[in-house]
């Protein structure tokens, strides 16, 4: 987390197959099927993706082309099984890992959904640890972490996003590590399209050290610290200048606009830290909003401050403040949404995650708060 989706090639046909080449010093046949029967063939030494000649037209070949819109050079990377699993782009320092986005990552509007990309980048960071080299037995804990019955927790993260990636669309995640202050790191990503190599999302992200048996914050060791410094980057994701520093609002009943209740955390809403995995936290986020809001509006940028782990028991309310604002696009005044909102214990109101959120308009229209 805080330092393996594989991208599967969709075929219409069942009668595609696919040809490995066979490790030396065994049978220098292969076995590959042609619809009911099996044949053997010589293997070849390079994956070839051999499709019967009654294929469908509208699927297109190989080597260079697409198939089902999903991009499958044979030279290219993504081919590659040790760059699916992340690879680090910049010595040690910079790692790297690449997706499709696939039919249940996209919400109604046919795009990755913010969760998506929030998971994304959690996997991505997780995998940066795996291949970094100093992994312990905890959930992106380090050895030394592991030792002292340390873990992760996020304290902050705030994201930018210019562009939502739609079903097939392929997405590269970059992502880094560095100090943040005495005893804190921040973790920075960068997503990119991978077909132009756009920057389509920015997002930076705090964390802090926590007991895994006491629940309480804990200073960072200086073993741990040693494992961690030959890894920090000095590089922001997103400028000084475009950050959300601003403390976020809470909000009470009389301010905010809508309230859901009653949103219990299910048994598959738990992480190996045995407490609510954070990209949950966004989901009941969006219950309190509108539909005409989620169906209008597209998230353009998003901060949340997790103030308080959640457990399975815990019961929880979702509450969203709304206010319009008017930003100068291209000489026209374009509507646009700021969203606050809190989640909360039910009960003692003891708060569990601020957010703040920007909504910019897909159609020139106002919704009714």
């Amino acid at each position: 987390m805080a330092l393996l989706q594989n991208a599967a090639v969709p075929f219409n046909r069942a009668d595609s197959f696919i040809s490995l080449e066979k490790h030396e010093g065994l049978d220098a046949r292969a076995r590959v099927g042609f619809g009911g029967g099996w044949k053997l063939r010589p293997r070849r030494r390079n994956l070839q993706l051999v499709l019967n000649s009654s294929t469908n037209a509208n699927v297109e070949t190989i080597n260079g082309k697409k198939v089902n819109g999903v991009c499958v050079e044979r030279d290219t990377n993504l081919m590659n099984h040790e760059f699916l699993l992340g690879r680090f782009a910049e010595e040690r320092f910079v790692f790297r890992q690449a997706y499709v986005i696939r039919s249940y990552e996209i919400g109604p509007d046919q795009t990755a959904t913010m969760e998506t990309l929030m998971n994304l980048l959690q996997e991505t960071a997780l995998n940066h640890v795996a291949k970094s080299g100093v992994a312990g037995g905890g959930f992106g804990a380090t050895r030394e972490m592991s030792l002292r019955k340390l873990i992760w927790v996020v304290t902050r993260i705030h994201a930018q996003i210019d562009k939502y990636s739609s079903w097939g669309d392929v997405v590269e995640i970059d992502t880094w590590v560095d100090a943040a202050g005495k005893n804190g790191m921040r973790r920075d990503w960068i997503i990119r399209d991978y077909k132009s190599q756009k920057i389509i999302t920015r997002a930076t992200s705090t964390w802090a050290i926590m007991n895994r048996e006491t629940r309480r914050l804990s200073k960072i060791p200086d073993e741990v610290r040693q494992e961690l410094q030959p890894f920090y980057l000095d590089r922001a994701a997103i400028a000084t200048e475009n950050m959300d520093t601003q403390n976020i609002q809470k909000l009470s009943d009389q301010i905010a606009n809508r309230i859901r209740t009653g949103l219990a955390p299910r048994w598959s809403d738990m992480d190996a830290n045995q407490h609510v995995n954070n990209v949950k936290y966004i989901g009941w986020i969006l219950e309190s909003m509108p539909v005409n809001v989620l169906e209008d509006y597209k998230m353009k940028n998003i901060t949340l401050e997790y103030r308080r782990e959640c457990r399975q028991s815990n019961v929880l309310e979702s509450l969203t403040s709304m206010k319009p604002i008017t930003q100068q696009q291209q000489e026209e005044d374009a509507q646009h949404l700021e969203c606050t909102s809190l989640l909360r214990m039910e009960g003692s109101h003891a708060d569990i995650v601020r957010a703040r959120s920007l909504w910019h308009s897909k159609k020139q229209i106002s919704p009714s708060l």
